[in-house]
């Protein structure tokens, strides 16, 4: 960079980006930063005349100060009040109001639900209350006479409050925090008979305009189009997601095409878009368009229910269009460091905001790498376009554009001949040109799946194979669809009989779009999991990105090494293993934290893979978008490295158990599936359906199966062969396994109940580690099981302050008594456990 860099905004942004990173990962005390910056700035100053290049970088320094200051100053308050003090399973009165219409999601425990967010006013017990400001996330089970809450409604309820809790593996989300962001700072759940609905309206008049607009969008769209297309609709242009089921969304993630199903930074460009469009066709002035352009976008940005994301993409739209009007030639990369340098100054925690990072590289990407590609092959081809009549406009282009003008004008002449000389030429010039555009989307959409291919890895592990397909197909129709539906929903508050009209095209563009998608996310090559990238690759990936972003304007021979290295770098995350994080030599069992649930990965002394049990939710909710599979336990497994598993193992068929395996399956293709009993319930068949088309080999396993399986020793302790499986899953239905190696041995027990312990106490199955059985409930752990056991070592899979009071007290007593070490995943989170075949090495996660 010098003093006089074309894009000074830019490189001013990335410095204090790189101040935010180090003011969080080198902490220093504030007056430390400040001597930096003064120091910094005045060595700026000092060398301006005789060394531009060291006062630029210097002052690039004091900029990263600023940025390293601002992220230590800027640290996330605490709520007011005494939180924990409510918090801690007492049944407490809240009394607030509303703040966001309620939404309706699927029943539970047979049971209608609806999650609602509310400000407090007043916590209260007996005793004494506390007048805070508060938001919470409620769940309301049961019936509503009335109608659904709205914006602004009072409202007083019991319940017991919950701070939000992370699930403690490495890899996994950071729940805590991205509730803390929305504002919330507990949940709870409410039967719908005990909420009290008070009088009075609490708000904002401005909040309750937009929720009563956006109320009156979402009835118009149900009028002119059926639930599901509604409720896609919906989706796509507001973003309310409630109704839009787990495979629809899947398909859309699949192909690299959920930014479609979702209002993002897209919507906003396709609105302006067409607005510029349209103003260009009337006529209208650049400055009035650009006005026009912004009304517009902030308007539909108001209206949304898409979040920081859009408001952020909505900033940097304006910035670029007023950047645009000033520099014209310098807008691109000048508004994009613009925009992010606004919001990092406004929150330095953007910087660690996934959606802001993928709309910053997007935008850079295509103003940086994608602007200079078209301007070297398409633009001038564009351009030649232009005035086909003109000979004289032959003698400006270089000599292959002036022959495919003449080309043109041949072919102008023998269609001409046919369908008359305006027809002819329409045709033709509206041929090349949607070859040309066709070229440009193709080139786009191919620069984005290698640009974003890190930040898809780290935060989605994904590799979008039929990104390039899908969208080439699907963004033109959603450029498409978005204004038409638009004027249908506003034509049926004037003229219902032509918004039934536009709706009808917008249904067929609509079916289009979700065709396309669903038939590429059905084949397996859609769907391709990656682990996540090692440092090497990610520096790779960054170094190449920002060599590709200089090299872009150079010679044609520096941008296609610079576009190489980027498709390399691409390559290798994609395809290259990432390297495992395994220990050989030992026999690895850990134990993961999956709330109420049951995961435990085994890990052989030469590198095979089991996973036993992926967890699921209590009460088995199928249509619940969050799958514990998916978002909890092969986060933790692609953490580690791994692409695939070896075997997957159910212990027995009930959901806090089972309900994740399917993802799993999916996710790490494993080749075989081991149960014991099978039960014939849907949820069995559902498995086995699922593992049957996956190639798997399901193999069940019943006592008295001896089996080495890499470089340990397996023994199937239950069920008995003559166990049989009845129309419901039982408890006692666990395949109990016992793993060995050397003279150390684990013991897996599900969640056999006292009955079965006898049988396995009978065996007297000595082992150094016991994963404690059904939660650690009062049904299991019995004394005689553990004088056969005697392990030194014990693990409890629960739930954080679950609902069943596990483990109970008296399960804990007796491993204190017979002196077990026990460690439980609702206050440790994952724990593992190394087996070397003589001693037994514990690991405890660092928490957050």
């Amino acid at each position: 960079m010098s003093l006089r860099s074309r894009e000074p905004l830019l490189w001013l942004a990335l410095a204090f980006a790189a101040g935010i990173l180090a003011g969080n990962w080198a902490w220093r005390p504030d007056p430390w930063w400040w001597v930096a910056f003064s120091a910094s700035l005045g060595g700026s100053a000092y060398f301006l005349r005789r060394y531009g290049w060291l006062a630029a970088a210097l002052a690039m320094m004091s900029v990263a100060c600023l940025g390293a200051l601002e992220a230590q100053l800027a640290v996330p308050g605490l709520p007011a009040g005494d939180l924990s003090r409510w918090c801690d399973g007492r049944q407490v009165m809240v009394t607030g109001r509303v703040v966001r219409d309620a939404i309706e999601r699927a029943p539970k425990f047979g049971k209608p639900r609806q999650a609602i967010e509310v400000e407090t006013e007043s916590v209260a017990d007996s005793q004494s209350s506390e007048a805070v400001p508060w938001g919470l996330r409620i769940t309301l089970y049961g019936d509503d006479e009335d109608r659904p809450l709205l914006y602004g409604e009072r409202v007083r309820f019991p319940v017991r409050l919950r701070q939000p809790a992370n699930y403690e593996n490495p890899g996994a989300l950071d729940y805590r925090s991205y509730l803390r962001g929305q504002g919330i700072v507990a949940t709870g759940s409410v039967s719908a008979e005990k909420l009290e609905r008070l009088p009075g309206f609490s708000g904002s008049r401005w909040e309750d305009w937009r929720s009563r607009i956006r109320r009156s969008l979402v009835s118009r769209t149900l009028e002119l189009w059926t639930p599901g297309d509604a409720a896609l609709l919906n989706a796509m242009l507001i973003g309310q997601r409630t109704y839009i089921d787990r495979d629809t969304r899947l398909d859309f993630q699949r192909t690299g095409t959920y930014h479609i199903l979702v209002v993002s930074g897209m919507n906003v460009g396709i609105l302006a878009l067409v607005v510029f469009w349209a103003l260009r066709r009337l006529r209208a002035s650049e400055a009035l368009t650009t006005v026009i352009a912004v009304l517009s976008t902030g308007i539909y940005a108001v209206l949304t229910d898409g979040g920081p994301p859009i408001l952020r993409a909505t900033l940097m739209l304006w910035l670029y269009l007023g950047a645009r009007l000033l520099f014209r030639e310098r807008a691109p990369l000048n508004a994009v460091g613009t925009a992010a340098l606004v919001l990092l100054v406004i929150s330095p925690a953007t910087l660690f905001d996934a959606s802001f990072q993928l709309t910053f590289l997007s935008v850079l990407a295509i103003a940086g790498i994608g602007v200079p590609l078209l301007e070297r092959t398409s633009e001038p081809y564009r351009k030649a376009l232009r005035y086909l009549e003109s000979v004289t406009y032959d003698l400006r282009l270089a000599p292959r554009l002036a022959e495919l003008r003449l080309d043109l004008r041949l072919l102008e002449e023998r269609l001409a001949e046919l369908l008359g000389r305006r027809i002819a030429r329409g045709l033709l010039l509206a041929a090349v040109r949607t070859a040309v555009a066709l070229f440009e989307l193709l080139a786009i959409a191919a620069l984005m799946q290698v640009a974003l291919a890190l930040p898809m890895a780290v935060y989605f592990h994904r590799a979008a194979v039929l990104a390039l397909p899908a969208n080439t197909v699907v963004v033109p129709l959603a450029t498409l669809l978005m204004p038409i539906a638009i004027v249908a929903v506003l034509l049926s508050y004037v003229w219902m009989a032509a918004a039934k009209a536009a709706a009808a095209l917008t249904g067929a563009v609509l079916h289009g779009i979700t065709g396309v998608v669903h038939l590429l996310g059905g084949w397996s090559v859609a769907d391709v999991r990656l682990p996540t990238p090692n440092v090497a690759a990610a520096m790779a990936a960054g170094i190449a990105f920002a060599l590709c972003l200089a090299l872009a304007r150079r010679k044609p021979a520096w941008a296609v090494l610079g576009l190489a290295m980027l498709v390399g770098s691409a390559a290798w995350i994609t395809a290259y293993p990432a390297g495992e994080q395994l220990r050989s030599g030992v026999l690895e069992i850990t134990s993961l934290d999956v709330g109420q649930g049951d995961s435990h990965l085994v890990i052989t002394p030469q590198g095979r893979k089991l996973l036993l049990d992926a967890g699921g939710s209590v009460g088995g909710d199928p249509s619940s978008a969050f799958d514990l599979g998916e978002e909890v336990v092969s986060p933790y497994l692609w953490s580690r490295g791994f692409r695939r598993l070896d075997a997957v193992a159910l212990s027995h068929a009930h959901a806090d158990h089972m309900a994740g395996l399917g993802a799993v399956i999916a996710n790490f293709r494993p080749r075989e599936l081991w149960i014991g009993s099978a039960p014939d319930t849907a949820e069995m068949k559902n498995l086995l359906q699922i593992a049957t088309n996956a190639g798997l080999r399901v193999m069940r396993r019943k006592a008295g199966d001896r089996f080495e399986f890499g470089g340990a020793v397996f023994e199937v302790l239950s069920p008995p062969a003559d166990w049989d499986a009845t129309r419901k899953a039982r408890n006692d239905d666990s395949m109990v396994l016992r793993a060995s190696y050397g003279n150390t041995a684990a013991l897996l027990a599900g969640d056999a109940e006292k009955r079965m312990e006898r049988r396995l106490a009978a065996l007297a199955p000595r082992a150094d580690l016991l994963k404690v059985a059904h939660h650690g409930s009062a049904t299991s752990s019995q004394p005689e099981l553990l004088a056969a056991v005697r392990p030194s070592h014990a693990v409890i899979s629960a739930g954080r302050r679950n609902q069943f009071g596990y483990p109970k007290s008296a399960v804990l007593e007796r491993l204190q008594e017979a002196r077990v070490r026990t460690y439980r995943t609702d206050l440790t989170g994952a724990v593992t456990f190394y087996l070397d075949g003589r001693a037994v090495e514990v690991r405890l996660p660092n928490r957050r």
